[in-house]
């Protein structure tokens, strides 16, 4: 392996990185649990985190060939709008910032839909996030290990979203609003690696956006007030998030 000083300066910018640009990913997955029973909501998280894992690592074994399967940004950007568009305009009222239950899909029980639902977001990030890793080092190791540490860090973030959300529901509609940006964003970059543009949306106005966004909403969610129903498997989940 071959080490140097300035790997260690790199795989900590990685992390800094990993865990800045990775709010859009764990508010996506947050919203993708929160449809389940509380009980189920750590598992499902448990087996999401080892699919990021699994697919960021695969990722830097196909990055040469990621820029052929870039369609993949495409398909989880429109998946992504299908989200907003059912969460804004598939219900009104207070109704749409109640999380709804999960249900079967594809033969699968509600939480393996739910599972599969959120290793097929992990698919769409890891491709983002590895390409911008590759570009800052070409040592594999190094890359591996930014992501990694990363990845645990974005699951502390879920946690503290989930809580965050089931106190202040209000802030639901932020997250889809966020999540609408990150949508745009993936196509955005789809169109670029096309050729049909030229516009690159920087990362850090990207994060920028989002913390507007997310600040604007939790200010608004605390005037509307929080719902006094974090129960007992609310503080397990956070819990369990730290002691990972």
């Amino acid at each position: 392996m071959d080490f140097q000083l300035s790997d260690l300066l790199t795989i900590g910018l990685l992390v800094v990185l990993e865990g800045l640009l990775s709010a859009d990913n764990a508010l996506v997955l947050a919203i993708l649990v929160l449809s389940l029973p509380r009980r189920d909501q750590r598992k499902a998280l448990r087996y999401g985190i080892v699919g990021a894992f699994a697919f960021r690592i695969l990722a830097i074994l196909l990055v040469l060939h990621l820029l052929a399967v870039s369609w993949i940004k495409l398909l989880g950007g429109a998946y992504l709008f299908y989200l907003v568009w059912k969460h804004f305009w598939g219900s009104s009222g207070a109704d749409r910032r109640k999380p709804k239950p999960a249900k079967p899909w594809m033969g699968l029980s509600a939480f393996w839909a739910t599972v599969v639902k959120v290793e097929l977001t992990d698919v769409v990030f890891a491709v983002d996030s590895i390409l911008v890793a590759v570009a800052m080092s070409p040592k594999t190791w190094v890359v591996i290990t930014g992501g990694v540490i990363g990845i645990v860090m974005m699951r502390l973030v879920i946690g503290q979203l989930l809580r965050l959300v089931r106190r202040y529901p209000a802030l639901v509609d932020a997250a889809f609003i966020i999540i609408a940006w990150v949508a745009i964003k993936l196509i955005v970059e789809y169109a670029n690696s096309m050729h049909w543009i030229d516009f690159h949306i920087n990362k850090w106005w990207s994060f920028g956006l989002i913390v507007a966004i997310f600040g604007a909403g939790y200010l608004y969610a605390l005037r509307q007030g929080p719902v006094e129903d974090i129960d007992d498997d609310a503080s397990a989940l956070l819990g369990d998030q730290r002691r990972s």
